[in-house]
Order: C-alpha cells, then sequence, then structure tokens
C-alpha cells in the first residue's frame, strides 16, 4: 500500500486515532484510579453527547404579561437568569436556557407576555403565541391563580388545544395555604391539574417540575429552533473611572447608566441587553474594582463583592484599562482575576483619544512588561468618548469565546503530543526522565487538559506545554489550565 507524503484530512485523523489507541493501550501498565479511567476513557465520545443536547426536549412557559414567568424561569434554572422587573412586558424575546431536575435535561423558554392591546390586533398576539407554542415539545402555562383567569388566558387555552401540545398548567403567586382555593378554581380551564406554585418563594415548583418530567419526551422534535443558553453574556471590569459606563452607554447608543468624573459613581452591577454584531449581548456595567476586598469599606466593600458575582456568572470580560495613564498593579490584578475565573478575556484600552505617540510608545513597554503572562489576550484601542474602533469589539469577543469553547479531538492531542515530546523531551532530573503517557481535555469553558505522567512534569516544561498548544490550536482569547496526573507503574508480583 502507498502512502502520500501529505495525507488527506481522513487519513490523518485515522493516524491520530491510531496513536491515541496506542497510548491509551500502554497506560494499562500503571496504575489509575477509576476516577482516572473515567477520564482516559472520555475520549471523543464526549463531543457526540454534546451534540446530543442539542436534541433535549423543549419546554416553553407562557402566559401573561406579568404572572411571574422569568422569576419562575430563574427557580428552575436555580439561578437569577432571566431579567425580572415588576413592569409587564420585560421580556420580548423568546429565550433558551439549559435546565435540569431529576437527572431529565431540557431547553427552557422564556417567552415575552402576550396580552391584547389597545387596539385589539387579536392575529398578531395570535401569531406570536402560536410560534412558541409550535417550537416547544411541552407548554408550560402560567397563571396569576390571584388574578384568576382573564379574557387573554381564555384564548390561549384555546390556542394550546388546537396545538395538541402537551400543557403543564401552573397557578402561580399561590404564597401560602390561604391562595390554594385560588388555584383550585383554575380546573374551570379544562386544562387539567392546576399546580399551586410560589416562583418567588419556591413553593410547590418541585411538584409542578415532577409534571413536567411525566409528559416530557426522551428527543426534541424542535431541536435546532432555539440557539440554546440565552445572550452570552460580559462583564464590564476595570478599576475607577477608567470609561466602564460611558462605553456601556456608548455600546448602547443611549445613556442607560450615569457617568460621572467622580470614581466609584456605579455601586450596583447593571444589566443591559444591546444588540451588536446582530445578535443580542446581556452586558454587566461592574462598580469600579478598588483595592482589596478587605481593605473596602461600607458601600465600596458590598460593591466589590458584586463585581466578583457578576464576574462568575459572565461568559467574558471585557477589562478596560486607561491609556492615557500608566498601567497600575490594580489593572493587572483585575486581569489576573478574570483569567484565574477561568473566563475567556479581551482588553480594551480606553481613552486612547487622550495617547499622544510619547503616552503609546510607553504603554507598548508597559503592556510587554507588566502583561508578559498573557500575550493571548485580544487587545482593542478604543474610545468610548469618540465611538473609536467600537466595532472591534464584537468580533474580539467571539474570537475569546469561540477559543473558550474549543474542544481537542484525543487523537489530535496525544498526536500533537507525541510531536513535541519527541523533539523536546523533559529535562533529565535525578537520573530520570519523566515522560507524557497520555493526555486528553477533561472540559471546555475554559478548556482544561489533564497529562498523564511518568514521573514529576516541572512548572516550566507545563508552561512550554501550554504555549506549544497555544500555537497550534489558537485558544486567542481564553486561559487554559494543564494539569498533571503522576502515576507509577504497576508492580509485579
Amino acid at each position: 500500500m502507498t502512502t502520500s507524503e501529505n495525507p488527506t484530512p481522513d487519513e490523518g485523523a485515522a493516524t491520530d486515532e491510531s496513536v491515541a489507541t496506542a497510548l491509551r493501550a500502554g497506560l494499562d501498565e500503571f496504575d489509575l484510579s477509576d476516577e482516572d479511567l473515567a477520564l482516559v476513557d472520555r475520549d471523543d465520545a464526549d463531543i457526540a453527547h454534546e451534540a446530543a443536547l442539542e436534541q433535549v426536549p423543549v419546554v416553553a412557559v407562557v402566559g401573561r404579561p406579568n404572572v411571574g414567568k422569568s422569576t419562575l424561569v430563574n427557580r428552575i434554572l436555580g439561578r437569577r437568569e432571566a431579567v425580572v422587573e415588576d413592569v409587564p412586558g420585560v421580556t420580548r424575546d423568546r429565550v433558551a436556557y439549559d435546565a435540569e431536575w431529576s437527572g431529565r435535561r431540557f431547553t427552557l423558554v422564556d417567552t415575552g407576555g402576550w396580552a391584547i392591546d389597545a387596539k385589539g390586533i387579536h392575529l398578531r398576539v395570535a401569531e406570536q403565541a402560536e410560534i412558541a407554542v409550535e417550537l416547544a415539545d411541552v407548554v408550560l402555562f402560567v397563571v396569576d391563580a390571584v388574578v384568576g383567569a382573564t379574557d387573554d388566558d381564555a384564548a390561549v387555552v384555546k390556542l394550546l388545544r388546537r396545538s395538541g401540545k402537551p400543557v403543564v398548567l401552573v397557578a402561580n403567586k399561590v404564597d401560602d395555604q390561604r391562595f390554594e382555593a385560588d388555584a383550585a378554581a383554575l380546573w374551570n380551564l379544562g386544562l387539567g391539574q392546576p399546580w399551586p406554585v410560589s416562583a418567588l418563594h419556591g413553593r410547590g415548583s418541585g411538584d409542578a417540575l415532577d409534571a413536567i418530567l411525566d409528559v416530557l419526551p426522551e428527543k426534541s422534535a424542535v431541536f435546532g429552533a432555539y440557539a440554546r443558553g440565552g445572550p452570552r453574556r460580559v462583564a464590564l471590569l476595570g478599576r475607577p473611572n477608567v470609561g466602564k459606563s460611558s462605553l456601556l452607554n456608548r455600546l448602547a447608543g443611549s445613556d442607560r447608566v450615569v457617568v460621572d468624573d467622580v470614581a466609584g459613581t456605579t455601586r450596583d452591577p447593571v444589566d443591559e441587553l444591546i444588540e451588536l454584531g446582530g445578535k443580542e449581548w446581556r452586558f454587566v456595567d461592574t462598580a469600579g474594582i478598588r483595592r482589596r476586598v478587605h481593605q473596602t469599606r461600607g458601600a465600596d466593600f458590598y460593591a466589590s463583592l458584586r463585581t466578583q458575582t457578576a464576574l462568575e456568572k459572565a461568559e467574558v470580560a471585557i477589562v478596560l484599562i486607561d491609556a492615557s495613564v500608566p498601567i497600575t498593579e490594580q489593572d493587572i490584578r483585575i486581569v489576573q482575576q478574570v483569567v484565574d475565573a477561568g473566563r475567556a478575556l479581551v482588553i480594551a484600552y480606553n481613552k486612547w483619544d487622550l495617547t499622544d505617540e510619547e503616552r503609546r510608545h510607553y504603554l507598548e513597554r508597559e503592556i510587554e512588561r507588566e502583561l508578559v503572562q498573557i500575550p493571548w489576550a485580544p487587545r482593542v484601542n478604543v474610545s468610548a468618548t469618540t465611538g473609536r474602533h467600537m466595532d472591534r469589539l464584537v468580533p474580539a469577543l467571539e474570537t475569546s469565546l469561540d477559543s473558550w469553547d474549543t474542544r481537542i479531538p484525543t487523537g489530535r492531542l496525544n498526536s500533537f503530543l507525541g510531536e513535541i515530546v519527541a523533539g523536546h523531551p523533559h529535562p533529565v532530573r535525578g537520573g530520570k526522565q519523566p515522560r507524557i503517557l497520555f493526555a486528553t481535555q477533561a472540559s471546555t469553558r475554559p478548556p482544561r487538559f489533564v497529562l498523564f505522567a511518568s514521573g514529576f512534569i516541572e512548572a516550566g516544561y507545563r508552561r512550554f506545554v501550554e504555549r506549544r498548544l497555544r500555537e497550534e490550536f489558537g485558544f486567542e482569547g481564553t486561559p487554559i489550565e494543564v494539569s498533571v496526573r503522576v502515576r507509577e507503574k504497576r508492580s509485579r508480583r
């Protein structure tokens, strides 16, 4: 059989797989725990599993405005994800999230409330209702038990019956036993048992979720209809007065948050849904990070804690640095905070309009010196005041998020590591030369790699491996973690 010097992609993949299979077989000589074996044997079936998640069934939460749909969504998710305000109509679009109950995964869709407007355009209301119901496997119909069923509710009931979709009726705002009778009155809707729930306090939500599971199909008949996870979440971070609120206002095209030259104007994170680059993003304008938390007092202390919380809820962070003044220790610490949190990262050097040639020269030197550990972070030079290069933020965010989500096939990863180890083996220490036996990517968001080795791998060599991984696979804009598990050979009896 002849082989070409440049194998086709299929041939290359087959070679990668054979290398990984051989290395995996060699691991049998070493003592591996059950946890090790589970990690090693995950291989690329995980990718198929993640693809299968796209086929999880869809549950649409529908109902009139202000009946508590978004509050119920947050209760089911176990976190504050959907925007909630005591104003009807805050949710305007259908937004999908990944949810789980009793080991069953499903896509939960929060929808805008439907009501007949002042002009009585029934057709438009019906169209929106039909779309939401059409793109669901199960409908969770939420009614305000205290107000009772209205004409709008009755209209929706007719539509639900025509759809033939399974419906779980939730009587919301049943905060205690006094309102149980109000919930029971909703039997009259003819949709079966109304489940009394308090979305605010969680009362009865488990029973309603059990009712959903009773009618939930194994696979969705409408998979792919929704972008999963809702808008990507972006945290705006930076020390006080670097222009976070100004940047948010510029992106939003209006004055959403207070801007003042006094540092620390923003105390509470402000969530804003903003359309950029043809898609919606959820921006969180955070209070400026001041000193370390234990050095702050009063409102600033809590602002710092809320900022950390905002970062943990985000997927990607834009760290704003004032380009017109020298980079500070605080700037470096905030960047490191994002890396430590494992979030995707974009660095925006703001107030570019205030920098001259001399300042830009010194800034480049400062970046080389102070941020030498993160050359992988996309950099955008912007001005929130003039709007300079605002169009470059979205491509930078998308690049970082794509890298954050990247998974390298096990075969390709081991084939690549075999090449670099052959070319640059680990130094001999104490008469022994540790070698990498096998590698796997344990997870994404951020990418985490586990190397199984025959001996201790020095920190310098780990950094070398990380650098070569970035050179080969990109990972621009995301931290990556490389950990090592040292395993001894089995003793022969």
